[in-house]
């Protein structure tokens, strides 16, 4: 351990253990600002404030950009929860009166999967692993017939609108409506609508300044900053092609969405539902539409394309799905008719916090290959999170752009583009330049070759989706198309849906010989696909809000020589009836290339058929970016003529690479086009949550608030998180509209004694024919006792030189929380003070850092504090403070302690600890 670690860890302690019996206190040490926790809180971190005020802090040593994956903190592997962002941007606060703190040994901070608060581990860790010399992007894909990054024919007119706020639930302040619109000029008849949402990000700047904040509303001197203009070129290219298009404004939402326990997804819900409700008022009532949507063509509502960027992705997922199962109407901000139609989304770049994707509307998720905000690539759900959720006839495609950051796809998020602050997303480091995604390396785009390519992939969405061209569909579909217009960006593409049937699903349905299958969250590194150690990650792989999750997992294939066969048995037989070929999605270790796999199955009468050997080679990926990322590749399925192709029994996949590593996420049988989508009528779940006091006496049973609405029954993985130790319990449920199906009853026993309160989370998901809404809620019991205040006993408070001055700290009443206390050295009035002399050197320098020279009074050392934890069930605790005997002779000497506050001021009115030691001479 460093020196300046160990000065961190102990500066602050004056106590030593007497004994280990019951009651007694260990020493405390803290940082020069006084810490209320125990001696192991890693550096940045303090407790603050007592009783329900008490709060878990980080601080940043640099500012944190305001961004769209959320920071959380964690124990280890529990999520503790989402703290507020104070105004520096540095400093993040959790409360804890419902949040049971058991250690502080693995105090994580964690943001889109990435660790903000261990820049020194994460080094050391990259300085184990070797990067490739050069990272090379893929190969130039063959060029589709029909490139829709193309301007189409029309000139274009742009203009804004702003109307009255609207007010939200749970937000205390309205949120604009404003937007700007960019139309076709002279298009004839009905034009279908493209709906741009922005993600999270600043809300207000300073002119001519680099300050940049999350206020809402801006305070004066200060303009908001611009974030829905930032998608112009997109909504120009579109606009060219026909399509009326609007991006609205969501800073109200930014501004205020930090308490929501879906990150504001509820919320942008109901305001781009606001916004088409306008839409639809205009198109009865041109007259009473503002000027450029009077300029603009009529607009088709049944033929919607929403677009969304980051939080504002997950925004647009749930508009699509509130337009077709209407969510609670208390959490709602809309509550008119639906007149609109969906007919596809674009999500760039999303977070996906309640992995609740909406199975029957189509989707396309762009995935940059260098976020630095979204870092785990957690959209990646939006396609994986809808297999076998309802008819599947929806395509769900990811597009994996190489060498694309975050921020770019929105130039008001640009450097040198926007006119407010901007940064790189991508977290860079100049001693040590990311071989993928630092500037300047053959694989990471520049801002407009990466805006150009994101321009290119929703207007290809737009046309297959809203148009009905199904000849841009290789470009999305893992065909293995390019659009020329998106070069020299290297885009690569899966989906599932559409026209794959009978899929091969590695989710606990099957039996795997000669492999194993993993869990794609699971912290047992013999369960999990991936290593913890891994360099890098996989979005098919990342975390959610349990520790261990049920059914996403993968089929691993490890192999140190060519032949060995590994076998993949469905429960039932599979039909590939119809079909043209298999369509595999397999992921190999980035960087790497050439693994080869031959493909076979079997039917139910024994017969094998090889159908063709594919090649699958990495993402270019280092271990900042999450690229073990699943390749589609498809085999004919000619060779299998005479196999019964209605009762397939297995499926086999032969490395013939000397050795390697890959998985196997799914297979289907496939044959090209775009099937008509028709939305099932599904029950929808939302979990809500109750806040009781605890009482005085007795145990109440409270139940977790649900509702379910929509048609018809399905089923749902409910996770019910035990509030000591953070594991969660799960079990499949059966949902039915107004039924009681998910029944989660929690005890709360009233008492008398403080705690910090209690809180049951139970967290849903969707399993099969059903949607899930707000899929986090539970039950909080609020303390309602006061907290025991603090006195003092002498136990030994007057010694000769050489014997340890002794006190009782005692509480006023037991708690059912450990209780902490805090003394801050005064100097001694009236006589002579301790000194640096006084106590063993080895002593001193442990819980003070300090040396006994030169000799000075103990109040003279910065930051000297008695700190003290009475744990829950106790009243106190006795604590010490050791002397030295020595041969000077000397007149009797005084020490003296004040309560203080968690800051460390001495109170007024607080406790005292006092001492006088007598010389032994």
């Amino acid at each position: 351990m460093s020196r300046a670690r160990r000065i961190w860890v102990t500066a602050a302690a004056v106590l030593a253990v007497v004994g280990a019996s019951p009651g007694m206190a260990q020493a405390q040490p803290t940082g020069s600002a006084p810490l209320a926790v125990q001696a192991d809180l890693p550096p940045g971190w303090q407790v603050t404030g007592e009783g329900q005020d008490r709060q878990l802090v980080w601080r940043s040593a640099d500012p944190v950009p305001m961004g769209d994956a959320r920071v959380e903190f964690y124990d280890g592997d529990r999520l503790l929860g989402r703290p507020a962002a104070a105004r520096d941007g540095r400093t993040f606060r959790l409360d804890l009166d419902a949040v049971p703190l058991k250690s502080t040994e693995d105090l994580q901070v964690l943001s889109g999967g990435r660790r903000l608060d261990a820049a020194g581990v994460a080094e050391e860790k990259r300085q184990d692993r070797r990067s490739p010399a050069v990272a090379n992007p893929p190969a130039a894909l063959p060029a589709n017939s029909v490139d829709p990054g193309k301007p189409g024919s029309y000139r274009t007119v742009t203009g804004e609108y702003k109307l009255d706020s609207v007010k939200l639930p749970d937000f205390p302040e309205p949120v604009e409506m404003q937007a700007v619109v960019v139309a076709p000029d002279g298009a004839t008849g009905k034009r279908p609508l493209a709906l741009f949402l922005h993600g999270r990000h600043g809300t207000c700047y300073k002119p001519g300044a680099e300050d940049a904040t999350g206020d809402w509303p801006c305070p004066s001197g200060m303009k908001s900053i611009p974030s829905h203009r930032g998608y112009l070129r997109d909504q120009k290219l579109l606009a060219s092609q026909g399509y009326v298009t609007v991006s609205i404004s969501a800073n109200g939402i930014n501004g205020q969405d930090f308490a929501a326990d879906d990150g504001g997804a509820q919320a942008r819900s109901s305001l781009v539902r606001q916004h088409l409700a306008r839409w639809a008022d205009w198109a009865g009532h041109p007259d009473t539409a503002p000027a450029i949507v009077r300029k603009a063509p009529k607009t088709d509502l049944s033929r919607v394309l929403l677009v969304g960027h980051s939080r504002g992705g997950e925004g647009v997922n749930r508009a699509a799905m509130d337009s077709l199962y209407p969510p609670p109407t208390a959490q709602d901000g809309y509550h008119g008719r639906v007149r609109w139609h969906i007919r596809g989304t674009v999500l760039i770049g999303p977070t996906i916090f309640g992995q609740n994707p909406v199975p029957d509307v189509p989707s396309v998720t762009i995935l940059p290959g260098c976020d630095g905000d979204v870092s785990d690539l957690q959209g990646e759900v939006y396609v994986d999170g809808t297999r076998s959720v309802s008819r599947g006839t929806a395509l769900h495609s990811a597009v994996y752009v190489v060498g694309a950051n975050h921020n770019f796809f929105n130039s008001e998020w640009t450097p040198g583009q926007a006119q407010a602050p901007a940064n790189d997303d991508f977290w860079d480091d100049e001693e040590q330049p990311d071989k993928v995604c630092s500037p300047g390396t053959r694989t990471r785009l520049t801002a407009d070759q990466q805006h150009k390519a994101g321009a290119t992939y929703i207007a290809a969405a737009a046309r297959l989706f809203v148009a009905g061209d199904d000849r841009v569909r290789p470009l999305l579909d893992g065909s293995g198309k390019r659009a020329p217009s998106a070069d020299p960006a290297r885009v690569l593409t899966h989906a599932v849906g559409a026209n794959r049937r009978a899929g091969f699903l590695p989710d606990g349905k099957v039996s795997v010989t000669g492999a194993r299958l993993c869990s794609a969250a699971d912290p047992d590194p013999a369960v999990a696909c991936l290593d913890p150690e891994t360099a890098g990650g996989s979005p098919h792989f990342a975390s959610w809000e349990t520790g261990r999750e049920v059914g996403r997992g993968a089929v691993a294939l490890r192999w140190s020589q060519p032949g060995s066969v590994a076998r993949v048995t469905p429960d039932k037989p599979l039909s590939l009836g119809g079909a043209k070929g298999l369509t595999l999605r397999v992921i190999v270790p980035p960087n790497t290339t050439g693994t080869q796999l031959d493909v076979a199955v079997t039917d139910t009468a024994g017969r094998r058929a090889t159908l063709g050997r594919v090649r699958v080679d990495g993402l270019p990926g280092s271990d900042r970016t999450a690229s073990y990322w699943a390749r589609e590749v498809r085999v004919p399925l000619a060779a299998a003529a005479g196999l019964d192709l209605r009762h397939i029994k297995s499926l086999e996949l032969t490395p013939r690479s000397g050795s390697g590593k890959a998985w196997l996420m799914d297979a289907w049988g496939w044959r090209p086009g775009t099937p008509a989508v028709r939305a099932a009528a599904l029950p929808r779940v939302d979990i809500g949550r109750l806040t009781v006091k605890e009482g005085d006496s007795g145990v109440r049973t409270y139940q977790v608030p649900v509702q379910v609405s929509g048609q018809g029954s399905g089923q749902v993985r409910v996770y019910v998180v035990d509030p000591d130790t953070g594991q969660a319990e799960d079990r499949l449920v059966t949902v039915r509209p107004g039924g009681n199906d998910i029944d989660v009853p929690v005890q709360v026993e009233g008492n008398t004694r403080f705690s910090y309160g209690d809180a049951t989370d139970v967290i849903v998901k969707a399993v099969r024919n059903s949607v899930i809404g707000s899929y986090r809620g539970g039950v909080t019991a609020e303390n309602d006792d006061p907290a025991p205040t603090v006195s003092v006993t002498p136990v030994a408070d007057r010694v000769t030189e050489g014997q340890p001055l002794k006190w009782r700290v005692s509480l006023s009443a037991v708690a059912d929380a450990d209780m902490w206390a805090l003394f801050s050295v005064e100097p001694v009035t009236g006589g002579t003070e301790l000194s640096t002399k006084d106590v063993d050197p080895q002593w001193l320098e442990e819980y003070s850092g300090e040396s006994p020279d030169p000799e000075r009074p103990l109040s003279q050392l910065e930051g000297l504090y008695l700190w003290m934890d009475i744990p829950a069930g106790q009243t106190s605790v006795e604590v010490l403070l050791p002397t030295v005997k020595d041969t000077v002779i000397e007149p009797a000497e005084s020490v003296r302690f004040r309560q203080a506050d968690d800051s460390g001021e001495p109170q007024s009115d607080g406790a005292v600890l006092s001492g006088t030691v007598l010389d032994a001479s």
